[in-house]
């Protein structure tokens, strides 16, 4: 046999089917890529009208993202956070328990954020933040069960701040430990709505971002995200404003000509729970819009990858930090400005968001901007991180140094007699010993002396007037001349 001819190949037709199915295969995956990474029409299954088209697009998906970021923060970073006080009397609660139901919403995302992260960049993005928007209505509208299944609220008789002795017919109020036991009930509730808070908001800033940067080109990714950022930095300000202008109306509307109360009363309670209707309204009017926009590619993220990423582990500690700080300042920094300075907690309430907002919301569009026009890559983008964090951290050392020295107040800081080194410092003192003061109804009110006192009644003062809206004590047995 000759070696230098080759053996011939003989192709049958077993062969030629197989190689057509391969090549029909091969098509039909290029098919199902192509229908991956193509965005489809905008609509719901075969209903795809041509008007809502116009939205079919980054610009049209960043409007409605923008919206549920807004309603998210109003109702998280903004209403939450100034009806703390309102709950606080309303329903008996301390402060540690009302951090607790702050904090229901960060521990909720935690939990949640890896899960959502793993499944949902498998799936359909915009119909996990429909989910998002359904969740947030659920929990806005568990939020305020307590107003609707509870009883009228009991402002109780008029608290007479004055000195009293114990043989006058002045009444003084008393407190019904079965009706705060009761009241403290509502804890759980309060509770499962902030969680289902954190469920709502865990898709929104894990898929929502992803979304928008699968949808836009890298120069522009920024400036998208940046405008999406800071509409939810502006959700807050909305909260505080509405909510303080809401904590001017009677907490039971339909009482409001039947209560003698005004704002200024320490028995007024605002009606705290009507943002919280509205949110919910808002939130589930987002559900039906969102569904509509189609699938993109999907973004895959590998989780121990991204453990031995030092930017990312650095990224995930700055932003752990950075939350710790920001979470309790934006909770207790309303009460903290109603208790300090003797505001009403509406006024309160818009003196916080006038603070906290404004630069938040200016720093993510200014952020986003520098970055899209300077076309800034990932390094660039660390080192203004970096820059900013530390003149951040210069800014803060201000409350490090800062100090104002103590409102003299008598029998706390000092004695009757001004003496702040006395041994036996106490609110009794023989100027008011026979005046049958309340010791848990802190007023504290301004003598003529610049000296605070627990209250009138603690002052020794016997009579009061009002005067231009002012209210002046008479008779200050304890207040020296």
């Amino acid at each position: 046999m000759d070696q230098g001819v080759d053996n011939p190949t003989f192709v049958t037709d077993d062969d030629l089917n197989v190689g057509q199915n391969s090549k029909q295969e091969n098509i039909a995956k290029v098919e199902i890529s192509k229908q991956e990474i193509e965005e489809g029409p905008c609509g719901w299954g075969r209903f795809t009208p041509s008007w809502i088209q116009h939205c079919n697009n980054p610009k049209g998906y960043l409007v409605f993202y923008s919206l549920l970021g807004v309603i998210q923060g109003t109702l998280v970073n903004g209403l939450v956070n100034i009806v703390i006080t309102t709950i606080e009397k309303r329903y008996d609660l301390n402060s540690f328990t009302t951090g607790l139901i702050s904090t229901g919403y960060d521990m909720s995302f935690c939990v949640l954020c890896l899960f959502v992260s793993y499944y949902g960049q498998k799936g359909h993005k915009p119909r996990w933040l429909a989910f998002s928007s359904f969740m947030l209505g659920l929990g806005s509208l568990v939020f305020c069960l307590p107003h609707f299944t509870g009883d009228l609220y009991n402002y109780g008789a008029q608290i007479r701040d004055t000195c009293a002795t114990l043989h006058s017919n002045v009444s003084r109020p008393t407190c019904d430990p079965s009706t705060a036991t009761k009241s403290s009930n509502f804890l759980l509730v309060f509770l499962l709505g902030q969680l289902l808070h954190g469920v709502g908001g865990t898709p929104l800033y894990t898929l929502g971002t992803a979304h928008i940067d699968d949808s836009v080109s890298t120069e522009k990714s920024s400036l998208y995200i940046g405008i999406g950022s800071g509409m939810s930095v502006l959700g807050p300000a909305f909260g505080y404003i509405l909510g303080g202008q809401l904590l001017d109306i009677y907490i039971d509307v339909n009482r409001i000509s039947k209560v003698p109360l005004m704002p200024d009363d320490p028995r007024w309670l605002g009606a705290w729970w009507i943002g919280f209707l509205l949110c919910w309204i808002l939130a589930w009017c987002l559900v039906l819009p969102l569904t509509c926009f189609p699938k993109h590619l999907p973004v895959f993220l590998f989780l121990q990858i991204l453990l031995k990423n030092p930017v990312f582990m650095s990224l995930v500690i700055a932003g752990t930090t950075e939350a710790m700080v920001i979470t309790g300042f934006v909770t207790f920094m309303p009460k903290f400005i109603e208790n300090q300075f003797g505001l009403t907690a509406s006024l309160a309430a818009i003196l916080g968001g006038a603070v906290l907002i404004p630069g938040a919301f200016i720093g993510q569009i200014i952020g986003g901007l520098i970055i899209t026009k300077l076309k800034l890559q990932c390094r660039n983008v660390m080192r203004m991180s970096a820059a900013t964090c530390i003149l951040s951290l210069l800014s803060a050392l201000v409350f490090v140094f800062a100090q104002c020295s103590n409102q003299p107040f008598a029998g706390v800081n000092q004695d009757y007699n001004f003496n702040s080194t006395a041994e036996n410092i106490d609110l009794m003192a023989p100027c008011n010993k026979d005046c049958n003061c309340i010791r848990t109804y802190f007023n504290p009110v301004c003598g003529a002396n610049h000296v605070q006192y627990f209250s009138a009644c603690y002052a020794g003062c016997s009579n009061a007037s009002i005067t231009d809206g002012v209210v002046m004590y008479h008779n200050r047995n304890c207040v020296q001349k």
